[in-house]
């Protein structure tokens, strides 16, 4: 009698994985050169933006010996000289007052901006194209040409020199410029949206608020992170309106008396640089994406 032996089926072999074959070292050296080649420009335009924040930076963390020597790394990393800016009498304060006056202008100019926009770009109504010329003809007009008549009415009528509220206040009846990004934007927000809205019964308001707002989230960033870097960067306002009053100094004014303090140490004067910087920066780094395109999409339409 014949046994049959049964046996199991043997698995395919795997197929064999051939190693990626790298390329020779002249034709990977070869692309290299075309891709700088192709993006000298941009390089050249990049090194010429980041090399002074370098220059900065690796000045704030010398010793005062070495800075402005000549010497472009430091011998030794003085991460000290920022602790020492936090410490000099004032500087928190400073700090403090620029917090407060970029984020309270921020936030006045975006809220009474976005209706005024809203009405110029979605109502019609007789003149709407007068309002608008108005409202860009008042961007042309300097601040120095009316700096001293406001000054007598905050200092003589309203007692508020010495304070920032000059310069935030203002801010709570709309921006010219900001009037003109956000229209602008809103006029990319088809109009089908806001009547089916209205179609279901909702206000102005509650259409502005539920419909258009969200809507235009990257226009009313972009207005946002403009008018926080036009506050933290003001000089001309808080030396008009604060400067007899060295507790209402922001980073920006302020920077320039500590320079004058410390003329000689460079490296102290770069650290308060960068401190006044970062804020700006780690702002923009978060916001950009939105930033980019809120100014990407305005003025696709006028």
């Amino acid at each position: 009698m014949t046994t049959t032996t049964l046996t199991a089926p043997q698995p395919a072999p795997a197929p064999s994985r051939q190693a990626p074959v790298r390329q020779p070292a002249a034709i990977r050296r070869k692309r290299a050169l075309h891709w700088i080649a192709v993006h000298s420009v941009a390089i050249a335009a990049a090194l010429f933006f980041v090399l002074p924040f370098v220059f900065v930076f690796l000045t704030s963390v010398m010793s005062d010996s070495q800075a402005m020597s000549g010497d472009l790394w430091p011998h030794e990393w003085n991460w000290s000289n920022y602790a020492d800016v936090i410490n000099t009498p004032g500087f928190l304060d400073w700090w403090k007052n620029s917090l407060m006056y970029a984020g309270l202008g921020t936030l006045f100019t975006v809220c009474s901006s976005i209706p005024v926009a809203y009405a110029l770009a979605k109502f019609r109504f007789r003149g709407r194209r007068v309002a608008m010329m108005l409202v860009i003809s008042t961007m042309m007009l300097p601040p120095q040409v009316i700096v001293i008549p406001m000054y007598l009415v905050w200092a003589q009528q309203l007692h508020l020199s010495g304070s920032l509220w000059p310069l935030i206040i203002p801010m709570a009846f709309g921006d010219a410029y900001s009037i003109f990004l956000l229209r602008q934007f809103l006029l990319t927000i088809p109009k089908e949206y806001i009547e089916s809205a209205k179609v279901d019964g909702c206000g102005d308001m509650r259409t502005l608020l539920k419909i258009v707002v969200p809507m235009a989230k990257p226009g009313i960033a972009a207005v946002a992170l403009f008018q926080f870097f036009y506050c933290w960067n003001d000089y001309f306002g808080p030396q008009i309106y604060a400067a007899q009053n060295p507790g209402a100094w922001t980073l920006s004014y302020g920077l320039e008396s500590f320079k004058s303090a410390h003329s000689v140490n460079w490296n102290m004067t770069m650290a308060a640089t960068i401190l006044v910087m970062a804020p700006v920066i780690i702002v923009f780094f978060f916001a950009q994406k939105a930033f980019v395109e809120g100014v990407t999409l305005t003025g696709v339409k006028g």
